[in-house]
């Protein structure tokens, strides 16, 4: 069965830094709790999906989903693993709250090895979405 993503933006991190340095500050025995006022309804096809985040309009890294848990203030804890894995950016508008990504549409991981500045520029990576060639 095909697995089901997040996306959500990084609200606050204007980098890919900034988002691994929020993920560390967060982290508590290998879990990262992301707060959220609904649960998803489709919360079952998540565990084991991932959650991608949005840094300046570009999807830029993952994490695994691993359990939903409820808050006793009547929120939801999306618990993910706090290993935070780079992918090459890709053009994701920003919207409020998380949205659905479909295995289909989620971008790969970066190849072992790789590092973030391998992949191209964000900047450059927009422009050439603008024309269509990627």
């Amino acid at each position: 069965m095909p697995q089901l993503h997040l996306t959500k933006v990084a609200f606050g991190c204007r980098t890919i830094e900034a988002l691994e340095k929020r993920v560390a500050a967060r982290s508590r025995e290998g879990e990262v709790r992301v707060v959220t006022r609904m649960r998803p309804k489709r919360a079952d096809e998540l565990v084991g999906g991932s959650i991608y985040w949005i840094v300046k309009h570009r999807l830029v890294a993952c994490q695994q989903i691993l359990r939903l848990e409820d808050r006793t203030d009547g929120r939801i804890d999306i618990v993910c693993s706090a290993e935070l894995i780079l992918i090459p950016p890709s053009p994701k508008r920003a919207h409020q709250g998380w949205r659905y990504l479909e295995e289909a549409d989620a971008p790969a991981d970066l190849e072992p090895g790789a590092i973030a500045g391998d992949v191209m520029p964000g900047s450059l990576v927009k422009d050439l979405a603008r024309l269509g060639l990627v």
